[in-house]
């Protein structure tokens, strides 16, 4: 690991080894390298950067976080600013550019030649968070006609400065989408007789400019592809996505999902980078409303009230039958929430999966409730009466939880939010209030109370 020479590293600037410090950053990748410039002094960014190769050096500035790379950029000159972004694909750059102030911005842009700026307002002219805001503009473009020949030409020309080479895209005269090769295909060709027609796939999967980009990456990694075209209304080809763009989203997309499951609101910084009133900002709404909902369970105590004073015993039960139930949908919850985001369970799978968690609630259920009858016999010092109250109650609160738990993500689907707003804290909400209605009913029921 490359932080393990810091310390070397550090010496070596101090003492101005540059020939030798270039060498040995040649050694590490360009993430290895990135992590070693959110360690050393800010001071010391600007110089450590110029020691690196040109193409290094923008594959580095692309890993490094946004605060670090607004740190470096006011100490470019128009020139280094100039060559730093020519080296950056034009998707790297209009992430770059979406997480700069308005001034660093205009010097991207103007450092940018005609070409190259027109790619970048295309594509931030997309909605935030659709196909055409993730895609690039840099890929190879084939015709029917051309040899394998000229593709291979072709490729070595001008594949530097693509996004990738691996498939290319082949269009008619109107840019229209009609297939697509993959280089593995024309190495195996003839050269000088296969055409691009003879040996492309017909037919290629493509997804919409306008299409979300979870969908898009879920698709992606679905078929296994380096690469998916982008395509417009008419079918003509804008662009590609890359697999790792899309992997980025999909790990974004799990942290934001993980947040909303912890009632936090979400958030596109480090936790580290984020301020104590951010932070608080982040988490009070959610606690709010959370603590205003447990008035509920505050309400049916009170009502429940001469209850529990002609049976005392009841109340020491309450926290384990209110636990219980919210890690029985907190269960269910997280599964259906993990199906529903990687495209493993759909809308109309509502029917199956009630079925099959009532069948899981009853087994599992059931065996709660009898080892918690038995317990209580034995070591708790109740009436069987009792034991048998709290034991109904448990089963009771294992099935409605558990099918709470299935429906409510895929209801929050449906309404158009976020599943995983109906994670734990939600679940745990709800399943309060009803354990502690099944648990009074029951009470009242089996102990005349």
């Amino acid at each position: 690991m490359i932080l393990e020479m810091l310390d070397t590293i550090t010496e070596m600037l101090q003492n101005r080894e540059f020939h030798n410090l270039r060498s040995l950053l040649t050694e590490y990748e360009a993430a290895d390298i990135a992590l070693l410039f959110a360690e050393v002094p800010t001071e010391s960014l600007g110089l450590l950067f110029r020691l690196l190769h040109k193409e290094d050096a923008a594959e580095v500035f692309v890993y490094l976080d946004t605060d670090l790379q607004q740190a470096l950029l006011q100490t470019f000159s128009d020139a280094e600013l100039e060559e730093v972004f020519d080296e950056l694909f034009v998707d790297d750059t209009v992430d770059i550019i979406e997480e700069m102030p308005a001034n660093v911005v205009k010097r991207i842009l103007d450092s940018a030649d005609p070409e190259k700026r027109a790619q970048i307002n295309k594509i931030l002219k997309y909605p935030k968070y659709s196909a055409g805001s993730l895609m690039t503009t840099e890929f190879v473009e084939l015709k029917t006609h051309m040899t394998c020949e000229d593709v291979l030409k072709s490729i070595k020309r001008s594949g530097v400065k693509k996004e990738t080479i691996y498939d290319c895209y082949v269009t008619d005269a109107s840019r229209h989408l009609i297939g697509v090769l993959s280089v593995k295909d024309l190495l195996l060709a003839e050269e000088e007789t296969d055409t691009v027609e003879s040996l492309m796939l017909t037919e290629p999967i493509s997804v919409g400019v306008l299409d979300e980009e979870e969908a898009v990456a879920s698709t992606l990694k679905k078929y296994g592809f380096m690469a998916l075209p982008v395509v417009d209304n008419e079918n003509r080809l804008v662009g590609i996505i890359t697999y790792d763009d899309a992997m980025d989203v999909l790990e974004e997309s799990s942290s934001e999902d993980m947040e909303m499951m912890a009632a936090i609101t979400p958030t596109d910084k480090p936790y580290l980078k984020n301020t104590v009133w951010e932070t608080w900002k982040n988490r009070i709404p959610w606690l709010l409303i959370l603590m205003l909902s447990s008035t509920f369970t505050s309400k049916i105590l009170q009502h429940f009230e001469d209850a529990l004073v002609q049976c005392a015993a009841l109340t020491a039960f309450i926290p384990m039958l209110m636990g219980t139930g919210g890690n029985a949908g907190g269960q269910v919850s997280v599964t259906v929430i993990r199906g529903l985001s990687l495209g493993e369970i759909r809308m109309g799978d509502v029917l199956r999966i009630l079925w099959k968690e009532l069948r899981v609630a009853l087994m599992a259920g059931g065996t709660l409730a009898i080892v918690n009858f038995c317990k209580m016999l034995a070591f708790d010092n109740v009436t069987m009466l009792v034991a048998a109250v709290v034991s109904v109650t448990v089963f009771s609160v294992v099935v409605l939880a558990k099918l709470v738990g299935g429906l409510m993500p895929i209801l929050a689907k449906r309404l158009g939010c976020d599943p995983a707003v109906m994670a734990n804290p939600f679940i745990t909400t709800i399943v309060d209030v009803m354990s502690l209605l099944v648990y009074f009913g029951m009470a009242k029921m089996l102990l005349g109370l």
